[in-house]
């Protein structure tokens, strides 16, 4: 069997198992306030999520395009398929590691951090990007600040609009309109998290020379589309434990709060073309929206212990990509 044709099979067959990995990983933070409020039952959250993951995963190209363009040129790329398999080895690694632990890291880091440690370890660093991968980094670093001042925003203003309602009917309310809240979460992450398997697929193809252009065929939207469902479907219970419950108590009118912030922030991304952690921002509105109800009630202790992940996950999943590559060139 021809060795290019084995690694490009390799690559898909890894690319949509980080995208299942990824969705019972990451999706697992888009249910989990509905789930912790008991807006939806666990069961119904996630048939939900894997849905709405679906159907947000066919609808955009943008953040796929970018992915596969923007951290390194694919046209320029030697040796290319054994960067890309190494790449994707280190990042699947790294959400194992830290979904064992229930630790909710951003799969995007992991990724982005491991193609670009596996170009480096190949090619050096003059193979970057640079202003692509610069342009990637700020949608990362930016995009966990700003769904904390909308989280803050989005709770401060419920408390004003709803300060003389009654408890329990305000609660019932809120606790129905997670139900929207929650599918609008996980639309807008099929939207944006979907399309980074996507863009390392046609990143391989065109690296093998069986793909000309940086659009997508509608074979690898597909495949990844119902690898991220099936992924969605088999659940993190880990994960929600700790975002749905550790880093405050969560009430209907915090969840709807925070997922309705984070959704914005996250399809915001989308429509400009650019990778954000869906992690990330999910965890700081959870954050914004818990310092606008009382500062002392969110623990900052597991914020701190999140935070510390999102810090290490890029270069450590970059040097695990590119010791993993010189491992690999002396096989293929």
């Amino acid at each position: 069997m021809d060795m290019i044709f084995l690694l490009t099979a390799l690559i898909v067959i890894f690319a949509l198992a980080f995208d299942f990995i990824n969705g019972f990983h990451d999706t697992a933070n888009a249910i989990a306030t509905s789930v912790s409020t008991r807006a939806l039952a666990p069961r119904q959250a996630i048939i939900l999520a894997a849905t709405m993951n679906f159907i947000g995963a066919l609808t955009f190209t943008g953040v796929a395009k970018t992915i596969t363009k923007d951290i390194v040129d694919p046209f320029a790329l030697e040796n290319g398929s054994v960067v890309i398999l190494a790449a994707l080895t280190a990042a699947i690694a790294w959400n194992l590691i830290t979904w064992y632990y229930g630790i909710p890291s951003s799969s995007s880091h992991a990724l982005i951090g491991s193609v670009a440690g596996a170009a480096i370890s190949a090619a050096g660093f003059d193979i970057l990007h640079y202003e692509g991968f610069l342009k990637i980094m700020e949608s990362l670093v930016i995009s966990p600040f700003l769904a904390l001042g909308v989280g803050f925003v989005m709770m401060t203003l419920f408390r004003f609009i709803f300060k003389n309602a009654n408890l329990s009917r305000t609660t019932k309310g809120f606790r129905m309109f997670q139900v929207v809240t929650a599918s609008l979460q996980a639309y807008t992450h099929g939207t944006n998290d979907a399309q980074k398997a996507m863009g390392i697929i046609t990143m391989a193809l065109i690296a093998a020379g069986y793909h000309t252009s940086t659009d997508i065929p509608e074979w690898v939207r597909i495949s990844a589309a119902t690898a991220m469902g099936l992924g969605t479907a088999v659940g993190g219970w880990k994960i929600i434990k700790t975002v749905g419950g550790k880093i405050m108590k969560i009430r209907p009118i915090n969840g709807a709060a925070a997922d309705l912030s984070s959704a914005l922030i996250i399809f915001g991304a989308t429509t400009i073309h650019l990778p954000v952690s869906t992690t990330h921002v999910i965890s700081s509105a959870i954050m914004g929206v818990g310092a606008a109800q009382r500062v002392k009630g969110v623990k900052w202790g597991v914020a701190q212990r999140i935070v510390l992940t999102w810090i290490i996950t890029l270069p450590v999943s970059a040097l695990i990509a590119g010791f993993v590559y010189q491992i690999f060139r002396l096989f293929f």
